[in-house]
């Protein structure tokens, strides 16, 4: 069982088309357990996997410097994705306002990952949400100018409207977006991102593939989850949208289980079903669970079943937010 790979854009960059999102192994999901998180890591890289996704906000700063440590003497064999200017955060890790695409900014920024990455380039920079006050050429202006003194190798987007891409694309070519998708958040098939990359010749990625673990059935009540988990804050388990919100999931869970696989897997099928352009971006800190998200890669889903999980689980259906306010506050519409 390996992962195939693929390439993300037309820029030149290639990777497994299944990643490894590790925003849970140091921040938002319960306690972190930084022994399995690297183990996973070491064990993703067995398996196939090459891209690892990470972030300066996660943590702050120390999801960066967990995957260093892991990727220390392993460098070669990663393709490692961080994020920029989500929230500015100062020089010891404090978030002190919102976010940040200033040249000086993002320069400052580049220079802390690559600290604490222990690397001397990044592979696939991007940009963690738009700034509404900087125009997006000049912060993709500055990064252009990145890649070409080499520190960093490809450009990236996340949570950015069409005209945003564009823009963005026309000043300092993009090799991939990077947005929320999966059966229980479907948005970027109508408002035009999905599109937009495809029309582009960008790869998107697509994180939260499982809808935050929703999709695998393994939560049914706030109980499940630990008490400092993020997702107790989550507008799409607050009660009644719970209630309503696992009907979906029981849907997708009866289709799985006629085909001798988990719902999770079938989530994640389903995602890459939608496209070759389209890599997904599963996030856990155990083995366990990175084994299972993994075997779904290798499933080859029909047009009938990706068609029928998709009528469980229209455009529109799920309901709530899915974020606080203050969060989707910061994300382009």
């Amino acid at each position: 069982m390996t992962v195939r790979k693929h390439v993300i854009g037309s820029r030149g960059l290639t990777a497994s088309v299944e990643g490894l999102g590790t925003m849970g192994m140091t921040a938002m999901y319960g306690t972190p357990d930084d022994a399995e998180s690297v183990a996973t890591v070491h064990r993703a890289l067995e398996l196939g996997v090459t891209l690892f996704d990470t972030a300066d906000l996660y943590g702050p700063f120390t999801g960066e410097e967990l995957l260093g440590r892991a990727l220390r003497d392993r460098r070669d064999q990663a393709i490692i994705a961080t994020k920029f200017g989500g929230m500015t955060i100062d020089d010891d890790g404090k978030i002190v306002g919102g976010p940040n695409g200033r040249p000086d900014y993002v320069r400052r920024s580049l220079e802390g990952s690559l600290r604490r990455l222990g690397t001397d380039h990044i592979d696939l920079y991007y940009q963690h949400r738009v700034d509404p006050n900087v125009p997006i050429e000049e912060t993709f202006g500055v990064l252009g100018q990145l890649v070409a003194e080499g520190k960093v190798r490809y450009l990236g987007i996340s949570e950015a409207s069409p005209e945003t891409i564009r823009a963005a694309h026309a000043t300092a070519p993009l090799s991939a977006v990077q947005t929320e998708y999966s059966l229980f958040t479907r948005n970027v098939e109508t408002n035009g991102v999905l599109d937009t990359a495809r029309e582009l010749g960008i790869g998107f990625v697509a994180y939260a593939p499982l809808g935050r673990g929703f999709l695998t059935g393994s939560v049914r009540t706030l109980d499940d989850l630990p008490k400092n988990d993020w997702r107790q804050t989550w507008p799409r388990f607050a009660g009644e949208n719970l209630q309503q919100n696992l009907r979906l999931v029981d849907r997708i869970s009866a289709i799985a289980e006629q085909r001798g696989v988990t719902a999770g897997q079938l989530a994640l099928a389903w995602v890459l079903k939608q496209g070759d352009h389209i890599t997904a971006l599963p996030g856990t800190k155990r083995r366990a669970y990175l084994e299972q998200n993994v075997a779904a890669a290798q499933i080859e889903l029909s047009d009938d079943v990706a068609e029928e999980l998709s009528a469980a689980a229209p455009v529109g259906a799920a309901v709530g937010e899915r974020y606080i306010p203050a969060t989707m506050a910061t994300i382009e519409q």
